[in-house]
């Protein structure tokens, strides 16, 4: 009886012959401590959340406007010039002119932290709402332009045909009704800011060494509950990433697991709602909970079993671990890494405490703040566990497809075209903190992107998909023929970027692969036989 290449490469009998060791590539790894919030007594909530509108759009103000005057100087209509207006109450009626700030959207059905605030429970988060609209009154949002001095509703079929969203920095071009509503002709948005090239932002030159066959592993929504029901599909992840499923050579066998230098796990890691006891309802106490908390329902299983999946990888590659919306860390944006005591067993890798105020060396094994910014193998790396692409469908129209077609290939083209909208708007969580919770900064908006990373991902989505985008090029969702190696010779001349929809593991059972040299992108699907059914 014949058999597979593959199957004879795995199912084979001992034997003398000696092997060459495998070693794994490498890992160059520079994490950036963007959004790390102040410890202790620093960390404050006092301050009020309109702050941060204002620094957002004191940042990018200046880059809307100076693509603005250049696409719009000297721009007329039935002989009248288009005039820059400096505050959108400044705006004339009959006047052609163009104006930058931020947008905000009234939609009948976004949540409202007054109303959240009334509630009985209100120190647990809002369920979320597929969408934000009304799909029977589609015509109740507003869409306004607000600077520091005030608000200016838009109007005009041009909104139709752009994404936007509450958070935007934006330039409109216009006039002025006799409603007092902005006619918008043409909208302007920051556009990708300027990248650092390969191995910059590490003040090094790129390791002497010769073509490298390395890749970066991106994971998210391991959904693990400490149950039996995911156990077979970590095992199978597991003895893929330690190198036990054979060998690249063998017909049919993954990717060599030995290229891979780090993973990155993107939030979700443990399973929605799994840190409750199912039971708890049987063994409630009489009299009041200590802040709302009962420790007699509370489950450790989920985050022992995530435990014990780190132990076990860790001796072999480096992971770097974000938390999400199901994780336990806090709710609001940005989360702080996942604290080390969650981990008795895989603590052994991370960094010890740094000393004094000094940047300690990451460790291992890294727990990092969700979104995340860094640098691996010197390419510039900007992600968020889902939360930011999530809330952002909610603004738009086709929001409400996502009972029906969530998976289907019609939403991923939607969310990797929000991923595209958030790069161009420069900021990476634009909702935050009008529907997103968010940490109430006052003297900087680290949401605003400072420079273009190179691969910008989102967890937890519902199917993989991959584009590349440039500066001022349409978006191209079919990359397979476009390599970004960063060397002199093949620089491109404007920014380019991989965006990658990561997928959730516990329902995919995909692990997605980043070629450290092209930034090509492969997925290695892990997947059991669920039996025949039979013939009714």
């Amino acid at each position: 009886m014949a058999t597979s290449t593959a199957g004879s490469e795995f199912l084979r009998p001992p034997s003398n012959q000696d092997f060459d060791t495998v070693r794994r590539e490498p890992s160059h790894y520079n994490p950036l401590d963007t959004f790390r919030l102040p410890s202790g007594q620093d960390r404050h909530y006092q301050q009020q959340y309109g702050d941060m509108y204002f620094l957002r759009l004191a940042k990018l103000k200046p880059a809307v406007e100076e693509i603005a005057v250049d696409a719009w100087e000297g721009f007329s209509i039935a002989g009248e010039n288009a005039r820059r207006v400096e505050r959108v109450l400044d705006v004339r009626q009959g006047e052609l002119c163009w104006v930058a700030g931020t947008i905000y959207m009234d939609m009948p059905l976004k949540p409202n932290i007054l109303d959240d605030l009334t509630k009985e429970n209100y120190t647990l988060a809002p369920p979320p709402r597929p969408t934000y609209q009304d799909p029977a009154n589609p015509d109740s949002t507003q869409i306004m332009l607000e600077d520091e001095s005030g608000r200016l509703r838009l109007t005009g079929s041009m909104l139709r045909n752009t994404q936007l969203c509450t958070g935007a920095i934006i330039a409109v071009l216009g006039t002025e009704n006799s409603n007092g509503d902005f006619e918008v002709i043409d909208i302007k948005v920051p556009d990708l800011p300027q990248q650092p090239r390969r191995w910059e932002s590490e003040g090094v030159d790129a390791p002497q060494k010769g073509p490298s066959k390395g890749k970066i592993a991106f994971v998210s929504g391991l959904g693990i509950t400490g149950t039996s029901s995911d156990t077979l599909a970590l095992e199978l992840l597991t003895d893929y990433l330690l190198g036990y499923t054979g060998t690249a050579s063998a017909e049919g066998a993954p990717p060599n697991a030995s290229a891979i230098t780090r993973l990155i796990i993107a939030g979700n890691s443990v399973g929605a709602r799994m840190t409750v006891d199912a039971n708890a309802e049987t063994k409630k106490k009489s009299g009041p909970k200590k802040y709302g908390y009962d420790a007699s329902a509370y489950n450790a299983s989920p985050i022992t079993r995530l435990d014990s999946f780190l132990a076990e990888i860790l001796p072999s590659i480096p992971v770097t671990l974000m938390p999400g919306e199901s994780d336990p860390a806090n709710f609001s944006l940005p989360q702080q890494g996942i604290h080390r005591a969650m981990f008795p067993q895989a603590r052994a890798y991370c960094a010890p405490p740094a000393a004094g105020a000094e940047k300690p060396e990451p460790g291992w094994f890294d727990s990092v703040t969700n979104p995340w910014e860094g640098d691996v193998e010197g390419w510039r790396l900007w992600g968020c566990s889902g939360q930011n692409v999530d809330d952002v469908l909610r603004y738009l129209n086709f929001a409400n497809e996502e009972g029906n077609v969530g998976d289907g290939a019609g939403d991923v083209k939607a969310r990797i075209r929000i991923m595209e909208a958030m790069l161009r708007w420069r900021c990476g969580v634009p909702t935050a903190p009008d529907t997103l919770w968010s940490y109430p900064f006052q003297t900087d908006d680290p949401f605003v992107m400072q420079a273009c990373p190179h691969i910008f991902f989102a967890g937890n989505q519902p199917r993989f998909k991959t584009a590349t985008i440039e500066s001022d090029s349409p978006l191209k969702l079919n990359g397979a023929d476009t390599e970004m190696t960063g060397t002199d010779e093949e620089t491109t001349s404007g920014p380019r970027v991989r965006l990658i929809s990561i997928p959730k593991f516990k329902e995919t059972g995909e692990l997605v692969l980043v070629d450290t040299e092209t930034l090509e992108v492969e997925v290695v699907k892990f997947s059991t036989f669920a039996g025949q059914q039979e013939k009714q």
